[in-house]
């Protein structure tokens, strides 16, 4: 090889990390090009601490700390206060428990897109991602480009100018997922549009260190997270919905 062929080199090693997001063309390719981007590297399990506020129509807000793990992919446990109370709820491969003083008060089925997009999307199978959001309702055959808090970001789901179709948003440089439009679970009339930010470094990948739930130009709820582990040992039973009252991660 010559001397100049030596020194082209690390350039074409420096520019090959963005030839995934470059060939993106639709919504399949984006999912494909996230998990591809970090499947070596994005973390098993994460856990951290939550400070959620609620902002009421009156002016008032409510604070309350939650304490999270997650088990990648599919699984996120959630107590609400101190652990040891038994509040909370458990979410196991599309199945939402929810928890008072350690006794179960509901079971459904749900698909919590902030999870899969934001996490699930680098530690399964592109196909299963895939499958997944096209079940939800997102039309992946809708793309285009547009631009996010000064970045340039994928736009999934929905034409230009069009912010009332289930879409979600992926910044095109690092290729992760900052935003989703979505119907609001309590009123499917309504739109919530629910962001990821301060996207920090996180044992070799990253994790959006806050997300704010936005309707009708509105902050309604917002999560702040401190003490952020990835890659953390976790007890399986941590996510057993028959251990949620006495297998805690975590006891403050």
């Amino acid at each position: 090889m010559t001397p100049r062929k030596w020194l082209l080199l690390p350039l074409v090693l420096l520019t090959f990390p963005l030839a995934d997001a470059q060939e993106a063309r639709d919504g399949a390719a984006v999912l494909r090009a996230m998990h591809d981007r970090y499947r070596h590297s994005w973390y098993e399990t994460l856990t951290f601490t939550q400070k959620s506020t609620t902002y009421n129509a009156d002016g008032t807000t409510k604070v309350e700390t939650w304490y999270e793990a997650a088990l990648l992919p599919g699984k996120l446990r959630v107590d609400i206060g101190p652990p040891s109370d038994g509040n909370g709820f458990l979410l196991a491969d599309g199945t939402v428990t929810a928890f008072r003083e350690g006794k179960v008060t509901a079971t459904r089925p749900l698909v919590n897109m902030l999870l899969v997009l934001g996490f699930d999307v680098y530690r399964q199978p592109p196909e299963a991602t895939t499958n997944i959001v096209k079940g939800e309702g997102f039309d992946l055959t809708k793309f285009h480009e547009d631009t996010w808090e000064g970045h340039p970001v994928y736009v999934v789901g929905a034409e230009k100018g069009d912010l009332q179709s289930k879409q979600f948003w992926v910044e095109k440089d690092r290729l992760l997922f900052v935003r989703l439009f979505e119907p609001a679970q309590a009123d499917p009339k309504k739109i919530q549009d629910i962001r990821f930010a301060d996207y920090r470094r996180l044992a070799g990948a990253w994790v959006a260190a806050r997300v704010e739930v936005h309707a009708a130009d509105k902050m309604v709820f917002s999560e702040e997270y401190s003490d952020i582990q990835g890659g953390v040992k976790l007890d399986p039973a941590v996510f057993d919905p028959k251990q949620f009252a006495t297998v805690h991660w975590e006891k403050p």
